[in-house]
């Protein structure tokens, strides 16, 4: 099974919220677990798990599906999101307010007692089988004005906040999931907490779990703590100069 360290009540949350129908919003910073929280709880509840990458072109034709020309005949092809209500499957749209506007208006009927998806093209309303279950998420403190979730939006959905875990829980994390010993992980979450605490001093993001892991996957494979944490923790993080200089002059304070 996937590995996922819990930090609060998400799994009983979310386990809860699936039970009885209801829609999931998963909302936090950039690589604090949310995606593999989604693979992890689809795999405990035993559902399939379709997940859209949502960009700015993405449409809701692009989830429902559209016609085309195969073979010299006109065919319909189902979208993720159709897919998942035919089939009771879990629908994650990751990043959601970053997709076109119609998008989460062709997702408010499967998020209320309804729970059905109108094909228009199609000329059909389909029932969601039962298991499909909406979730999304996005980073509220990434996100520009015009691309917040609106109140109304909010309120469809049973919410959870996800953060990065405490200093013990996240090196526990790195230190699983990078196959490194605690010590190295407890000294990368120190670089990493380090650089969130920039964000106060112009820093855009701070270094994610994702990143640490890989941070000391590049040490385990035999780099240097210190080249592993400029390809990292330095460069992946800025290309501001006074920036730059700022994250090495943490790497230097943490490492000696």
């Amino acid at each position: 099974m996937i590995f996922y360290r819990a930090h609060s009540n998400e799994v009983e949350v979310f386990e809860t919220a699936a039970k009885n129908n209801l829609p999931v919003l998963l909302k936090g910073p950039t690589g604090c677990g949310k995606s593999r929280f989604v693979r992890y709880m689809a795999e405990k509840l035993g559902r399939p798990l379709i997940t859209v990458a949502c960009q700015e072109d993405l449409a809701a034709a692009d989830l429902t599906g559209r016609f085309l020309l195969e073979g010299g005949q006109t065919v319909w092809r189902d979208g993720p999101l159709t897919r998942a209500v035919r089939e009771g499957a879990i629908c994650y749209l990751d990043e959601v307010v970053e997709a076109r506007s119609d998008v989460m208006t062709v997702i408010h009927p499967l998020t209320d007692d309804r729970r059905v998806l109108p094909l228009d093209r199609l000329g059909v309303e389909l029932e969601a089988k039962a298991g499909f279950l909406v979730v999304i998420s996005y980073n509220p403190g990434y996100q520009s004005v015009t691309k917040e979730l609106k109140e109304s939006t909010r309120q469809r959905f049973v919410s959870l906040a996800f953060d990065y875990p405490k200093n013990e829980i996240e090196a526990e994390i790195v230190a699983k999931e990078a196959g490194c010993d605690l010590a190295l992980a407890t000294t990368l979450v120190r670089l990493g907490q380090g650089s969130r605490n920039l964000r106060s001093h112009g820093l855009g993001e701070g270094a994610s779990t994702r990143l640490l892991v890989y941070a000391a996957s590049l040490v385990k494979s035999g780099l240097t703590l210190k080249d592993a944490a400029e390809a990292t923790l330095v460069h992946s993080l800025t290309d501001d100069a006074e920036m730059t200089k700022a994250l090495r002059e943490l790497v230097r304070s943490v490492l000696g």
